[in-house]
């Protein structure tokens, strides 16, 4: 049996990234990089097959996927320092939001929105 406490105190998390399954990995790309921002750092295949996303301290990998098909379940959580800024700029940009804005009482402003293939991001921000 491994000591696990030794573990814990000998090993670093440098980075934990989500994996999305996705139908059209071009779509994909233009939506994560267009309408939230974030800037495309790897992009493997031709036609591209696997990309890396970041925006700040978020990383996103989008893998290709021609079968996928939306869960009901959340598959990514996102904290953001400004969760109705965010919520109102979806809205506008005519993204489905699967869950409106709210303040629970758990401490967190957040909501769900569906990418363009379904895939369900939660969304948080700290109050």
């Amino acid at each position: 049996m491994s000591d696990s406490k030794g573990l814990q105190e000998l090993l670093k998390f440098e980075r934990l990234a989500p994996s999305l399954p996705v139908s059209d990995i071009q779509r994909s790309l233009k939506f994560y990089s267009e309408t939230l921002g974030m800037k495309i750092v790897f992009e493997k295949g031709n036609p591209v097959i696997f990309a890396i996303l970041v925006k700040d301290a978020a990383e996103l990998h989008l893998m290709l996927d021609k079968n996928h098909l939306p869960t009901e379940r959340n598959l990514v959580h996102l904290m953001v320092n400004d969760a109705k800024s965010l919520y109102e700029h979806l809205k506008n940009s005519k993204v489905k939001i699967v869950k409106e804005l709210e303040d629970a009482d758990y401490g967190l402003r957040q909501f769900v929105f569906a990418d363009p293939d379904g895939n369900r991001i939660d969304v948080g921000q700290e109050i």
